[in-house]
């Protein structure tokens, strides 16, 4: 299994390099230089403008990186065809590793896109009781506020779920009291698990 630190968790200085170790970036800066570094792009589950998202491909394509996590990603029918494009674009530009976060299971037409999906993105008390229903082997599972006893538990039982790749953290997302919804970029260290 993969491990993607999403943008609310860093690895540790001690990590082993890892080339097939993700990491996103909420905002464009010195890129890890033996892991993957993704480019956030918020797509407030399909509200944004073509074009603010254009403008966000192309300030990480000059940023360097290996590709994009699209985060807060519509999951129902009728996002598809934005981010069908988002994706279609995003390849020409040279970004051809692109992980999709809904944090749900989609659409089944989201499958058609060639990309990794995030099927789960939430707490470890919302996990425990998540039926999984919708997800495939090989989809991604962020989950957060572990207990730090409970991280072997958790990798464990994403493993026994089929995660492909993702990660169990310790860490709390922070929330903008603003939108009540956006992880706030943290650069907070924590205990982390996952492959």
């Amino acid at each position: 299994m993969r491990t993607l630190f999403p943008t609310y968790t860093h690895p540790l200085p001690e990590l082993a390099d890892d080339p097939d170790t993700w990491v996103v970036q909420q905002h464009p800066g010195q890129p890890r230089r033996f892991h993957q570094v993704l480019g956030r792009v918020d797509l407030d589950w399909g509200g944004r403008s073509l074009a603010d998202v254009l403008a966000d491909l192309d300030t990480w394509r000059a940023a360097g990186v290996e590709g994009l996590f699209l985060d807060r990603a519509p999951a129902g029918s009728g996002g598809v065809g934005p981010v069908a494009l988002t994706v279609r674009l995003a390849a020409r530009r040279g970004l051809h590793r692109v992980v999709l976060n809904p944090g749900v299971p989609t659409h089944p037409l989201y499958r058609d896109l060639g990309v990794r999906i995030c099927t789960f993105d939430g707490s470890w008390s919302a996990y425990q009781g998540w039926d999984g229903n919708g997800i495939r082997p090989g989809d991604g599972h962020l989950v957060h506020s572990v207990p730090t006893e409970m991280l072997t538990a958790a990798r464990r039982l994403m493993g026994r779920r089929g995660a492909g790749f993702g990660l169990a953290t310790d860490a709390v997302p922070e929330v903008s009291e603003a939108t009540g919804a956006d992880a706030a970029d943290s650069a907070g260290r924590c205990r982390t698990t996952g492959s």
